[in-house]
């Protein structure tokens, strides 16, 4: 469906230029759902411009169904486009919005109607037609604005932080929501988002982009599982990443020896350990002699997130049950369980583990 072959963008003159995009290449395929993730500054927004038409190219090429897009203006691309401000007509009434987009196609007035009321019960606003924009709620905005890009029945819907207004507890409904709605059409999206739970949640694939490159990209469970990178780890909020030498079946850290996955590159790498492979015990049980202070609690749901300041080397974050928290202040003792370890690749700038 959508091709990005070596696609370069640059801001600024010439020697003061700033590169927004890096040769960069992705593939899009039909039906198919990507969520575009990545720090303020990393290109996800200028790669969704340039796939709108609304940017132009340095270098590189973007394709729609394996034809060119240079020179296509935005209107004839056939995309559909929704930001994260939704961007409505205050003038206009809900079904004056949805059917924007039908109108500029020259769909007959009869036809707009039908489409308008069948989108409104598709994302939940039955009998909304008449309602004023100004009377909804930032949730029902939301919903106005998607059925508005999906009434021209776009072959790619690009969503710009689609829930970044909305309170957290809205934004997890609707993105199952989403997902189920998607489903049900069989609409490509691109997507590009800051939030990796909404990414995780709505996507068949997850793009991580860092300085205008892709740093990563593969199914949520892959990226999640198994980070390219320290800084792919250190994006999606694993902290417990540490400088290490490898060799056989155990890794030599600041934190002690840490057993490693079999099959694991040896040397000098990169470690990441998930808050679930540290294991807390009695001091006297730890591993290595590791010995830590509980310096803080972070409740989240169902588990809570334990800070632990070890005798030497930096914090451990280790992830409990709500009932096995231990107490701030408190003495205990560190084990890792290998299930939870990831031997990354040794980034420039790493010291090795002493």
């Amino acid at each position: 469906m959508l091709t990005l072959a070596d696609v370069t963008v640059r801001f600024g003159e010439r020697k003061d230029a700033r590169t927004a995009l890096h040769a960069v290449d992705l593939e899009v395929a039909e039906h198919e759902i990507v969520c575009v993730l990545g720090p303020s500054g990393s290109g996800k927004s200028t790669l969704l411009r340039v796939v709108a038409g609304l940017q132009p190219l340095d270098g590189g090429r973007v394709l729609l169904d394996g034809a060119d897009q240079a020179g296509v203006p935005v209107h004839r691309r056939g995309v559909g486009l929704m930001f994260q401000d939704h961007q409505l007509f205050p003038q206009r009434d809900v079904g004056g919005n949805v059917a924007f987009g039908l109108r500029m196609h020259g769909v007959p007035r009869d036809e707009q109607r039908r489409r308008v009321e069948e989108l409104l019960d598709l994302v939940g606003l039955p009998g909304a037609r008449r309602r004023a924009v100004a009377a909804l709620s930032g949730g029902e905005q939301q919903r106005v604005a998607l059925a508005r890009a999906l009434a021209p029945r776009p072959r790619l819907l690009m969503l710009d932080e689609p829930l970044g207004q909305l309170d957290r507890g809205l934004r997890e409904r609707l993105v199952v929501e989403l997902r189920l709605l998607f489903g049900r059409l069989g609409t490509t999206v691109l997507a590009v988002t800051h939030d990796q739970g909404e990414a995780f949640a709505l996507a068949d694939r997850v793009v991580v982009m860092r300085d205008g490159q892709i740093a990563q990209s593969g199914a949520p469970l892959e990226v999640w599982q198994r980070p390219a990178s320290a800084f792919v780890a250190r994006f999606l909020g694993f902290d417990n990443v540490v400088a290490a030498t490898v060799g056989g079946a155990a890794a030599h850290t600041v934190w002690g020896r840490i057993p490693v996955p079999a099959g694991s590159p040896q040397g000098e790498q990169t470690l990441l350990v998930r808050p679930a492979g540290v294991r807390l015990v009695a001091p006297a049980q730890a591993a290595g002699g590791l010995r830590c202070t509980v310096e803080a609690r972070t409740f989240r749901g169902s588990r809570v997130a334990v800070l632990l300041r070890p005798d030497s080397g930096p914090v451990l974050e280790a992830e409990c049950g709500l009932h096995e928290a231990p107490e701030e202040g408190a003495a205990v003792g560190v084990t890792f369980g290998v299930e939870d370890v990831v031997v990354l690749p040794r980034e420039e700038g790493e010291r090795g583990a002493s």
